[in-house]
């Protein structure tokens, strides 16, 4: 479990890949406040 392990999250900095434990983008929840203004556009 260290820099030469696929798996793991060192391991994925190490070879410059993304997966599930190094996810690019996470993904975010829009809040009720933010799906109220989206919905009104004055």
């Amino acid at each position: 479990m260290g820099k030469g392990d696929k798996k793991t999250k060192r391991g994925k900095i190490a070879n410059n890949s993304y997966g599930a434990r190094r996810p690019k983008k996470i993904k975010r929840k829009l809040t009720v406040e933010e799906k109220i203004k989206v919905g009104k556009k004055k």
